[in-house]
């Protein structure tokens, strides 16, 4: 008597809201398990699944068959299942594709359709008895068969759908289908050992010999190894092994993402303030959910505060999740924390190659590690007893996603912290106006540190106002005679200067001096920034260059005046000014291969490196001990975008860069330079006084209904016909309308702004319009989301553009 079928909950990674059912079939059914892979059929595809469990109500007509089962062991614990599900519900994703995201990528199988060349195809060919394109395509096919798309790629033309039908009624191709995917594999090396301990030594050349005396000394050593010791070795060991010897076998080896080693470090003495921090998070650790803000000035300790408490968390049992802004943060959180436990440390983020990444994955889901450190991806890092999850500056903005799964990094790590009954520990100097409201609301619990450790004072700080300096031509109008002055007497004590600009590139703005026209980007409603070093004209926003010998578009004049500022000129400025000085540029140009934020940063580590020139890369966390001067060149960039965060990410942004001068011995000095020395966000940010900024700010905000005061969710519309997007943005936004009005529930609680011209109205070829919905709470609007998107489905989707939902939304451009 057969057992009944099993089946299986199954989440498809493709962008389709529902999970499905399938039946397991009896060979396969001890493998099905929640958190592994299964390859489903989906439609006349082959897709893969995530398994989610298994199922006893049915309610699907028909159920389908799964494949195969992908995976050995699970990628991730049943215990993340209820998260991923709020996940998705929150953001409004399919969860198919929350759990792609979350995973390393490469995983996963697909299959597509292929076309190949038949007999017949090859017969006619011969013959030549088909048409001149006719003839390329099966030239083209009796390579190898490909993908229709690639074939018109190939080929250069236009290829049309009702030729390929006509050749395919003809029996000349056919289609078939192929899967593709799962690149990123488990590494393996090959490793010998001894078969037997009587080898007749005697009989072995020298260099024999010292293979075997390595095996001796190891017990087991990989070939790579004995490569090193012995060239020949690879070519010597099968004959060792043919006379029965050693044994060669293939074993599993992690990649290592971590680079040189590390020296080991014991805990440092707490401050009375660390102390009383570590004892009022203990206290809810192992009993209770809690979220706790931790406010302190820069340089206070907090990394010293998030190990200590990392220890006892370990120590209890548990395993320990830190997330941290930016990739040119990670290495020296990960560099402390090896230092303190070793091996037990595990990183995750998209710097990592696919294999280093689900190696270090591969690591924490089998419990070999206790703590990850990583981005914001690592808020997923699969974990079962997670006790602490730390977010170091919650503040940033980074942790905001702003493509496919639009989540907020610090808000999720929050969540999953509730769904381990763990502690959630928010970090930062300058804390977000969220973050510090849920502690006026006593959602969130304040802890504080309000003193530099070692009694260190704050950096001095002399504003310096740029209107004065408004008539002065060349860089001296950035480097005004105070900050020069400084920077000598800085670099004469034998210590490091920061300068902080940000914005990267040469010139910002470059104008045709003829006719007054700006250089802009073909594909985007904004100006191109010359990057001397690669002699081209970029756009920051999709990448499109031009030669930086380029005439205008308009008038064709070649005179050209550079205007505006970035890393890169002020970079060649201090060059010219400082010729002895070991000057380096930390921003995104100079960091895009891999090592190259390390090196930069090694560099000034080991001081052989006088003068940093950065962007906000250099701003965020960093802790070098001779940087005693910081020079912040125009501190107005980010202060007039059209959005209500500017002048709180001003202030973030100048209290953090401030906070990076006079962390060891030496006091630290800051020369702020600005065109609004009066504007409240500068004035709090000169004082490093975050209560002011807050109470300033917060009546702004309350007095528009702005976050935290309201909720919002920003609906992306975008296509590359400027009047069918328009049309499409009016078309969502009477919907919109429409839906409010007949719901008496909505009429209150949703407020609708728009649709409007987005700040940036095309980026990429793309035309972008928004709409803008703020409620109360975030459950009113969900509601409203869930009737538009899903029961008006037919009038939102459309072929020609696109419409992105954003729950809480951060960048407003």
């Amino acid at each position: 008597m057969t057992s009944p079928p099993s089946y299986i909950e199954v989440a498809i990674a493709l962008p389709v809201y529902k999970t499905y059912i399938y039946s397991v079939p009896e060979n396969l059914s001890a493998l099905a398990s929640a958190g592994k892979r299964a390859l489903v059929p989906f439609g006349q595809r082959r897709v893969t699944g995530y398994i989610l469990g298994s199922c006893k109500d049915i309610n699907q007509e028909e159920i389908k068959i799964v494949l195969d089962i992908l995976d050995e062991k699970p990628l991730f614990p049943s215990s993340m299942i209820p998260f991923f599900r709020w996940t998705a519900d929150y953001y409004m994703h399919p969860i198919g594709d929350v759990i792609k995201c979350a995973l390393p990528g490469g995983l996963n199988l697909y299959d597509f359709v292929t076309i190949a060349i038949t007999e017949k195809g090859e017969e006619t060919l011969f013959k030549n008895s088909v048409t001149p394109l006719e003839s390329e395509i099966l030239n083209r096919l009796k390579t190898e068969s490909c993908r229709l798309k690639d074939l018109c790629k190939n080929l250069n033309k236009h290829i049309p759908n009702a030729l390929i039908h006509g050749m395919e009624r003809r029996g000349l191709i056919v289609h078939k289908r192929k899967l593709k995917g799962g690149t990123t594999r488990p590494k393996t090396e090959r490793h010998v050992s001894f078969v037997g301990s009587d080898i007749p030594m005697d009989r072995l050349s020298d260099s024999g010999k010292k293979i075997i005396d390595a095996i001796k000394d190891q017990g087991e050593i990989s070939i790579g190894k004995l490569k090193a010791l012995v060239p020949s070795a690879p070519r010597l060991i099968k004959s060792l092994e043919t006379a029965g010897y050693i044994s060669i076998i293939n074993k599993r080896v992690y990649r290592d993402p971590f680079g040189e080693p590390i020296t080991s470090d014991a805990a440092h003495r707490l401050t009375n303030e660390q102390k009383s921090v570590i004892s009022t998070v203990l206290g809810s650790l192992g009993r209770k959910f809690a979220t706790c803000l931790l406010t302190g000035v820069t340089g206070s300790g907090k990394t010293e505060v998030y190990m200590q408490l990392a220890a006892k968390a370990i120590s209890r049992g548990y395993c320990v999740l830190v997330l941290v802004p930016e990739i040119a943060l990670i290495s020296q959180m990960e560099r402390r924390f090896r230092a303190r436990f070793g091996e037990c440390v595990a990183i995750l983020h998209s710097g990592l190659s696919a294999g280093e990444r689900y190696d270090q994955w591969i690591r924490i889901a089998r419990q070999e590690v206790a703590i990850a450190i990583g981005a914001r991806s690592a808020v997923f890092a699969p974990f079962t007893d997670i006790g602490i999850i730390i977010v170091d500056e919650e503040h940033d903005t980074s942790y905001k996603q702003e493509s496919g799964l639009r989540y907020n990094a610090r808000d999720l790590a929050v969540v999953r912290a509730k769904f381990h009954d763990a502690v959630a520990l928010l970090g930062s100097a300058t804390p977000s106006i969220q973050s510090y409201y849920n502690v006026t609301t006593k959602k969130f619990e304040e802890v504080t540190l309000k003193k530099r450790v070692e009694k260190r004072p704050l950096p001095e700080i002399t504003v310096v106002d740029l209107r004065k300096s408004r008539d002065v031509r060349g860089i001296r109008r950035f480097i005004t005679p105070e900050l020069n002055g400084a920077m000598e007497a800085t670099l004469e004590r034998g210590e490091q200067v920061l300068l902080f600009l940000n914005r990267r590139g040469f010139a910002s703005y470059p104008v045709c001096s003829a006719c007054g026209e700006t250089i802009r980007c073909k594909n985007c409603d904004i100006s191109l920034t010359l990057h001397q070093e690669a002699n081209a004209y970029k756009c920051h926003y999709c990448g499109f260059t031009r030669a930086s010998a380029s005439n205008c578009n308009s008038c064709g004049s070649s005179k050209i005046r550079l205007l505006g500022l970035g890393t890169e000129r002020v970079e060649a400025a201090v060059k010219a000014l400082f010729p002895d000085a070991r000057t380096a540029r930390m921003d995104r140009d100079t960091t895009r291969r891999k090592g190259s934020i390390l090196r930069i940063l090694k560099g000034l580590r080991n001081q052989n490196t006088d003068i940093l020139v950065g962007t906000q890369m250099v701003a965020k966390g960093h802790d070098f001990p001779n940087i005693t001067l910081v020079g912040i060149i125009c501190a107005d960039l980010s202060l007039n975008f059209p959005d209500f965060r500017a002048g709180e990410r001003t202030f973030q942004l100048l209290a953090q860069v401030a906070g990076r001068a006079g962390r060891g011995a030496a006091p630290g000095r800051v020369i702020l330079q600005t065109y609004n020395p009066d504007h409240f966000s500068v004035l709090s940010a000169t004082e490093q006084d975050f209560k002011t900024f807050y109470n300033a700010e917060i009546g702004f905000r309350k007095s528009l209904n702005y976050p935290p005061f309201s909720r919002m969710v920003q609906l992306k519309i975008s296509g590359k016909d400027k009047a069918k997007t328009r049309q499409h943005a009016q078309a969502v936004g009477d919907l919109c309308n429409a839906l409010k009005r007949n719901n008496t529930s909505f009429l209150k609680s949703v407020e609708i702004l728009g649709p409007v011209e987005a700040s940036l109205p095309r980026i990429a070829k793309q035309y972008r319009w928004q709409i803008l919905l703020k409620g109360l709470s975030v459950k009113p609007l969900h509601r409203f989301l869930h009737l538009m998107l899903f029961k008006n489905r037919a009038k939102i989707s459309n072929r020609h553009v696109k419409v992105v939902v954003d729950v809480d939304p951060i960048f407003m451009m």
